[in-house]
């Protein structure tokens, strides 16, 4: 049974973060902890892997929204409008992914970067691509992160080109169902899972929607898409369904306790209502919207509404692969949402009151929240959860006395990933300092991945 002895900071719910600078934790074989308690007096095991004096231990970070073909684009072509950066930017460039060689260069190297940025859970877009999306589910056990992967669904002729679309409704219901078995048949798989990705209303007909959503329903699969991501996407579907996208997607059975919705940086006050009585989660990415939403999304009205909300980097809507990042915009662009920005007003006038959150809420969202979203037991010390984690050092805390709340702040405005050392998944390292070779997963290409070539 592995033990740490480490400096562990986290915050079990929102607003309220916990400090042990000596405990103990156990962790069985599954990567469970068993026990999180203070370091007595007596000398732990000689096993103990002791991290003390290397950093303080908090909990994986939870990036609820990925686009894993974007990252070879990851802070390009973000000066144009959602619409004209998919078709002229993110569509050729998925399309490649028709490769499988290209797929697993691309893919191998996304996961150990963010790994390294100690995301420890992702929730991933693929393509529509059934070989290469079973092939990043694949690299993701291999390398052991925690996942959900979705193979994309688009087969509206009216808004997705020919050259990268589904070839109908029944292909993208049939392709996607596929897709799920497939990720649950994968030889020593604990940590990822298919989910159905309907990529927004907008690249879908009524007839893949609506059959997507009864597919998930009856396979059980957890959903991600978009949701009134810009202005452009929030009324194409007014205009086309005659409802806010929100409740467009409930009326296709796509809103249920396991969905994910990315953005919603336009829903109002119905549309969380909604969402929180569904039991569904958001995505908030904060980067991404600033460069393509042309709004800020009403965060801390969601959370005081109770909605489920975490962060997501969004790669390469927005430029960042690091969570943390999108943790510090997330309180920036709240205050800039609750001060507004507009000079040549009175100050009375120029923002939304009582929208900011600080950096307390900030952490909780990169790892409770998300964990929240997805119903993982990961994202605090607690017995029952798993041990994902993140060793941060920064080395500059050691100048002045610093309390619990500085190094949080301090952790939350300044980490960079040269700041984290290693990152473990279910008790095994898969990335840094600590990390031994076998503790990896062995290479796989499934069968069914080879059928598909």
């Amino acid at each position: 049974m592995p033990l740490f002895r480490a400096d562990i900071l986290h915050s079990p719910e929102r607003g309220r973060i916990e400090r042990i600078p000596d405990a103990l934790v156990s962790v069985d074989d599954t990567g469970m902890i068993t026990s999180v308690v203070p370091c007595g007096t007596d000398a732990p095991p000689r096993d103990t892997n002791d991290l003390r004096g290397q950093g303080v231990l908090i909990p994986g970070l939870v990036d609820l929204h990925i686009h894993a073909p974007q990252f070879p684009q990851l802070g390009m072509a973000l000066d144009v409008p959602l619409e004209d950066w998919l078709l002229k930017y993110t569509f050729p460039l998925e399309a490649r992914y028709s490769d499988l060689d290209f797929a697993t260069e691309v893919y191998g190297a996304m996961v150990r970067r963010l790994l390294a940025g100690g995301t420890t859970t992702a929730v991933y877009f693929a393509t529509i691509h059934p070989a290469s999306s079973l092939r990043l589910a694949e690299i993701c056990v291999e390398q052991g992160q925690r996942a959900l992967v979705g193979r994309v669904a688009m087969d509206d002729p009216a808004s997705c080109p020919d050259y990268y679309r589904d070839a109908d409704a029944k292909a993208a219901i049939q392709d996607t169902a596929d897709f799920i078995t497939a990720v649950r048949a994968i030889p020593n798989n604990t940590l990822v899972e298919a989910t159905v990705t309907p990529r927004f209303i907008p690249a879908c007909s009524d007839e893949a929607l609506a059959g997507l959503g009864k597919l998930a329903a009856e396979m059980g699969a957890p959903i991600q898409t978009h949701c009134s991501e810009s202005d452009w996407e929030h009324q194409f579907v007014q205009t086309r369904c005659g409802m806010s996208d929100t409740f467009a997607l409930d009326s296709f059975g796509l809103l249920t306790r396991r969905t994910v919705l990315a953005h919603a940086g336009f829903i109002d006050d119905e549309d969380m209502d909604l969402i929180r009585e569904r039991g569904a989660g958001i995505a908030h990415c904060p980067l991404s919207n600033t460069f393509f939403a042309n709004a800020a999304f009403p965060l801390r009205r969601a959370l005081e509404k109770s909605v489920r909300v975490g962060l997501g980097t969004d790669i390469s809507g927005g430029p960042s692969a690091f969570l943390l990042d999108n943790a510090r915009a997330a309180v920036a662009t709240s205050r800039m949402l609750e001060t507004g920005t507009d000079p040549y007003k009175e100050q009375s006038t120029r923002g939304v009151p009582e929208s900011r959150i600080e950096f307390r809420d900030a952490f909780w969202l990169a790892t409770m929240g998300g964990a929240d979203v997805l119903d993982l037991p990961v994202g605090q010390f607690a017995g029952g959860r798993q041990f994902d984690a993140v060793l941060v050092d920064l080395p500059e805390i050691d100048l002045v006395p610093f309390s619990d709340d500085d190094l949080l702040q301090a952790i939350i405005m300044r980490a960079t990933p040269a700041d984290l050392k290693a990152t473990w998944v279910a008790g095994r390292c898969v990335s840094g300092d600590h990390q031994r070779s076998d503790r990896r997963f062995p290479t796989l290409i499934s069968d069914y991945s080879q059928r598909l070539l």
